[in-house]
């Protein structure tokens, strides 16, 4: 073998065995799970979840913060205790709501101002107040993600870019940031669903950047949600080239900040029918996800995070498929197979 091919022999095996920089869940409901009289366990021993899938490799946790409901701030506090106990990466995923906030819905909380400059005297009081009660308990936020799918805007309808335009968006982003900066030094993460669309992604982030708004600097690393039953178009293929384009506009670390892959699903056509429907076809899908993400320019791919592995009594966790069928774990809180799948991250 040439030296050369060697060479890149050896550092492809060497990027590969290193592993992504997060290999992280988002396990936002484990506290609701035992609430409600629910273990986990690994090869028959109880254990705490957070234990388990940091003992299989995982390093990263990510909590979602509702401004009310069962994830409010007082929550999330508690359950970061038990992520950084275990060594992990904190996220904290603010969704600027009472509830949750996703491509359908973005509302606006329920005691905040209902004006553009209210709500943006809001977030930036709202966002320093939360990033600096999680640093007094001894849990600073490592990753502070600034809403939740946003591709249509925060907030709405004031954020709402199909009523208002960008040009909202750009100025909460911009507050709400500020207002952690002032508190603290977390990473800033911008979140966007449908990674795999290229066009939605280019017109977003070309034109989010505004003069005396958000800035590209205030930005850390770019998210995108990732899963197999809401479009046909979301394949591999679609996401490789779309992270791959986004790679080269932004210069900024990517990471798959949601996705999953359900071990039973009947009557929903999945977008890489060649993966078993099955815990080998969770930890196949892990691995693709990764290889798609290793492969991007300039070792801009840095993560993924498996959403809600141990919701255990959530029904389908809003896909089309069955009952449980996308957890790491089965109905009695027990491990599948697929809790390996951090060793293909």
């Amino acid at each position: 073998m040439h030296l050369a091919a060697l060479l890149l022999s050896l550092t492809l095996l060497f990027t590969h065995t290193l592993g992504l920089t997060y290999r992280g869940t988002d396990l936002s409901s484990l506290a609701v799970v035992e609430r409600n009289g629910v273990s986990f366990s690994d090869n028959g021993k109880v254990t705490p979840f957070e234990t388990i899938l940091k003992n299989h490799g995982s390093n990263a946790a990510r909590i979602r913060v509702w401004t009310a409901g069962d994830y409010s701030l007082s929550y999330a506090l508690q359950l970061a205790k038990r992520v950084k106990a275990a060594g992990m990466t904190l996220i904290v995923d603010l969704h600027f709501s009472d509830t949750w906030a996703d491509p359908g819905k973005q509302a606006i909380p329920s005691a905040w101002p209902k004006d553009l400059n209210g709500l943006n005297t809001q977030v930036y009081t709202y966002t320093q107040d939360l990033v600096r009660q999680f640093a007094n308990q001894g849990t600073p936020i490592d990753i502070l993600q600034v809403g939740n799918e946003i591709n249509n805007g925060l907030l709405w309808p004031v954020g709402q870019i199909s009523v208002n335009g960008i040009n909202p968006v750009s100025q909460l982003l911009h507050s709400a940031i500020n207002g952690a900066k002032s508190a603290g030094s977390p990473k800033i993460l911008l979140h966007l669903a449908n990674g795999w669309d290229w066009s939605d992604l280019q017109w977003w982030f070309t034109n989010v950047f505004i003069q005396g708004a958000l800035s590209k600097d205030q930005v850390d690393i770019i998210g995108v949600s990732f899963y197999p039953f809401y479009d046909a178009g979301a394949t591999l293929n679609a996401l490789k080239s779309s992270l791959t384009n986004l790679a080269n506009l932004l210069g900024k670390p990517i990471v798959v900040a949601e996705t999953d892959w359900p071990v039973t699903c009947s009557g929903t056509k999945l977008t890489e029918p060649s993966i078993p429907v099955s815990a080998a076809g969770q930890q196949t899908w892990i691995s693709d996800i990764a290889n798609v993400l290793r492969g991007l320019p300039n070792g801009l791919g840095q993560g993924i995070f498996y959403w809600e592995p141990g919701w255990v009594g959530s029904a389908n966790l809003g896909s089309s498929c069955a009952v449980y069928p996308n957890l790491l774990v089965d109905s009695h809180g027990a491990t599948r197979s697929s809790i390996n799948i951090f060793n293909s991250m």
